[in-house]
This record gives structure tokens, C-alpha cells and sequence, in this order.
């Protein structure tokens, strides 16, 4: 009897540690649910929020010469082509004047990569809903299980940061010593094939978009991540602030 009792004793404490890990297991998934969701809407927002950005860069890069196109002309490809990659078109076909001739600014070797380039596009705001929905659920769950959640989702997100920050630093570092070379390991992990090299004497697409367009985007990119995660790590120094603040009252 005694040892039932024993036994009975011990499992609410087995059980409670339990839980306590779960909680963190929790707060983590959370930070780096909401780090990936970031991390997406950062690409959101570098290519979508303002398209006044790649009419800079087409100058930047002297690209009207190389297309004999309007600024307006190559903007309105510019806005089909972004529609098209975040599914707001089904087909890529765009007829303008390019080289004083009126044709389909882009061929099937365009419409084939970027019709895989779409689904990475697509595939990344899938992983940011589900990032959400992962934060959301962690968040249930630490409130329902009554965690310390100005304790567990902090210090999580701040580890999770720590790792974060060291693989951008990373990429960062990489692109700014050989952009090419991590622009080319980029299309040799997610493309299966050789149709995202272009030949610039045939292929008006690769004019558009030159190597230097992609690498400031990245900078734009990485600028709007690392600013919004700085944002959220201020936050989450907050309530250890708060804490230090009431215990020295």
C-alpha cells in the first residue's frame, strides 16, 4: 500500500517535468516558426511594397538600352512577371515592344524556369501559413498548459535568433566575397536542370534582370529581415527588464 502510494506520489512531479520540456520544445518551435514566417514576408515585402525599386535598379543597370524598351513597357513586364510568380496569373506571356518590334517578351526556356521559380514562390508563403499555424498552435498550447510565457517565449526566441543570425551571417558573408558563386550553388540545390542559365544575345528576361539586381535584392532582403528581427529581439528583452525592475522595487 505504502509503495502505491509512493508510486502516486512521484508521477504528478514525472509528469509536471515533463510538461515543463514540452513547453520549451513548444516556445522553441514557436521562434522559429515566427523567424521563417518573418524570413518570407521579408522577400514579400524587398519585391512587392514597391515596385519604384526595380525602376532604380533598371536604371542602375542601364537596362533600357540593353532592351531598347520604355521604362513603361519594361514596368508593366515587370508587374505581369511579379503577378505571375505569386500566382496572380496563370500563364507568362506578355506582348510589348521590345527592339522596336511588338512580340511575347518572354520564350518557353523563361516560361519553364519561371514556371519553377512560381513554385518556390508559392512554396514559401505555404511555409509561412504554415509557420503561423505552428506558432499559433505552440502558443495554445503553452497558454492552455499555463507556462511562463514571458519566460519560455523570450529566451526561446532569443536562442533561436542566435542560430538564425549565425546562418545568415553566413550567406551574408558568402555573397559579399563570391555572389556568383552562391547565386550558382542557390540554382544548383533547388533546379534540377541547366534552363535557369541564359544566353543575354537571345533571352531579353536575362537583360532585365542582370546578377547585380538579384545581389542588391538580396542586400534589400537581408536588410528588412535582420531589421524586423531586431524589432522582436527588443521585445523580447522586455519582460526580463520588467522582472529585474520589480524584484530591485
Amino acid at each position: 500500500m505504502e509503495k502505491g502510494i509512493t508510486e502516486k506520489t512521484k508521477n504528478p512531479a514525472k509528469q509536471s517535468h515533463a510538461v515543463i520540456k514540452l513547453q520549451w520544445l513548444a516556445g522553441v518551435i514557436f521562434a522559429f516558426a515566427v523567424i521563417a514566417a518573418v524570413l518570407i514576408t521579408s522577400f514579400e515585402i524587398a519585391m512587392y511594397s514597391d515596385f519604384s525599386v526595380y525602376q532604380k535598379e533598371y536604371e542602375k543597370y542601364d537596362v533600357l538600352s540593353e532592351l531598347d524598351m520604355t521604362m513603361d513597357d519594361v514596368m508593366y513586364v515587370t508587374r505581369e512577371m511579379m503577378s505571375y510568380l505569386r500566382g496572380g496569373r496563370d500563364t507568362l506571356s506578355v506582348v510589348t515592344t521590345v527592339e522596336g518590334k511588338e512580340q511575347d517578351f518572354f520564350n518557353e526556356q523563361d516560361r519553364f524556369h519561371m514556371g519553377e521559380v512560381r513554385d518556390l514562390f508559392i512554396g514559401g508563403l505555404n511555409i509561412r501559413t504554415g509557420s503561423c499555424i505552428a506558432a499559433v498552435l505552440c502558443l495554445v498550447f503553452l497558454l492552455v498548459t499555463r507556462a511562463d510565457i514571458r519566460k519560455i517565449i523570450p529566451r526561446s526566441y532569443q536562442a533561436a535568433l542566435g542560430v538564425s543570425a549565425a546562418a545568415a551571417a553566413f550567406i551574408g558573408i558568402a555573397s559579399v566575397i563570391d555572389f556568383n558563386a552562391v547565386f550558382v550553388r542557390f540554382h544548383h540545390i533547388f533546379f534540377d536542370n541547366d534552363q535557369w542559365i541564359f544566353d543575354p544575345a537571345t533571352d531579353y528576361m536575362i537583360r532585365m534582370l542582370p546578377e547585380g539586381l538579384f545581389y542588391d535584392f538580396v542586400i534589400r532582403i537581408g536588410g528588412i529581415f535582420l531589421g524586423i528581427l531586431a524589432v522582436l529581439l527588443v521585445a523580447s528583452l522586455i519582460p526580463g527588464y520588467l522582472r529585474k525592475e520589480k524584484k530591485s522595487d
